[in-house]
């Protein structure tokens, strides 16, 4: 499944900012806010204060909520973020971007821009009933959220680091289990 590209960037985006809130904290500063807009490619307004930074982080659970809910259960989720926004979908076209949805204002708060855009590209997935592109890191350590854009489903990793921690630890235990593999064999060979 192939979702826009504003839907693939705005549920990318989510699952980052979600994930600032696991481990040790990585949304502290303006200045990793103004990264976080910049990276992910918000436009309109950036206020760049305490309570903007404050604003946003208090929506990181909220977020994560929303993108491991059950279907039926998202729903109401998306419902009542756009209504509290009072979104009004339009086409835009902006930046080199294509005709594409834009829900809110550029000149609304970003707290509120991050929510409607977060809630419209879970309206694709829910519409594709596509909930199971989004997750859980697979490694056993890690709480991170995962999106799956991949054609074939195979992203259960939130980063390639803990990809090669589980790759490692799975090679280790393999070489660790092959000497009595061999003395197995060995005895029965006798």
């Amino acid at each position: 499944m192939r979702f826009a590209h504003d839907t693939e960037m705005a549920l990318g985006a989510a699952v980052a900012l979600a994930n600032t809130a696991q481990g040790s904290d990585t949304l502290r500063t303006i200045d990793e806010l103004r990264g976080h807009v910049e990276r992910w490619g918000y436009t309109g307004r950036f206020d760049g204060d305490e309570a903007e930074l404050a604003s946003v982080r208090a929506l990181r659970a909220p977020i994560r909520d929303l993108l491991l809910a059950r279907r039926d259960d998202a729903v109401p989720i998306v419902n009542a973020m756009l209504a509290q926004a009072r979104a009004v979908p339009q086409l835009v076209r902006h930046e080199g971007y294509d005709w594409h949805i834009h829900a809110i204002a550029p000149d609304a708060p970003l707290v509120d821009r991050i929510q409607v855009e977060t809630a419209m590209a879970m309206i694709d997935v829910v519409r594709a009933d596509e909930l199971g592109r989004l997750g859980v890191c697979a490694d056993d350590g890690c709480a991170n959220l995962v999106v799956d854009l991949s054609r074939n489903r195979s992203r259960r990793y939130c980063s390639a680091a803990c990809g090669n921690r589980n790759a490692v630890a799975a090679y280790r235990a393999r070489r660790g289990a092959a000497p009595d593999l061999q003395a197995d064999l060995a005895k029965a060979g006798d």
